[in-house]
């Protein structure tokens, strides 16, 4: 599993027919799904979300978590974050989870995350087009990648 985590003042996914789904202060999630994850690496990643310490304290270290500011989470399914252009200029997705398997496996995602979290979380709309917009605080950006299938 890859997530490209954002810290965000504000961030906002649209969809067709209107469809909104926006934060404030927080974390934009972007999630890529590998063949074979599954429930350990959901649980690894909502767990080493939550509780990434990246936003600032009083002092200006970033020291505390999203947990510990209450800000809101954003999930947006993102295949494309396992292409692959190393060969040629059209990228490969072979590095992805198929669309069917890696639904139920993003969406064991938000429920998790949710739960480490206490509180809802928004999300964008699985499968379809969409357009994201934000504001990167910091700026702030991480890529995490579960460990290994073992």
């Amino acid at each position: 599993m890859r997530a490209v985590i954002q810290r965000v003042s504000s961030a906002e996914v649209t969809a067709d027919e209107g469809r909104r789904s926006g934060i404030g202060r927080g974390l934009l999630i972007l999630l890529g799904v590998a063949p074979g994850d599954g429930e350990r690496e959901t649980a690894w990643m909502s767990r080493k979300i939550a509780a990434l310490r990246i936003f600032n304290d009083p002092d200006g270290k970033m020291n505390l978590s999203l947990t510990d500011t209450g800000g809101d989470a954003l999930v947006v399914s993102q295949f494309t974050l396992y292409g692959d252009a190393s060969r040629g200029n059209r990228p490969g997705f072979t590095g992805s989870a198929g669309f069917e398997d890696a639904r139920p496996v993003y969406e064991a995602f938000v429920t998790a995350i949710t739960g480490e979290l206490g509180k809802p979380v928004k999300t964008g709309w699985y499968g379809a087009e969409m357009q994201v917009s934000l504001v990167n605080d910091g700026p702030v950006t991480l890529i995490i990648d579960s460990p290994q299938h073992s």
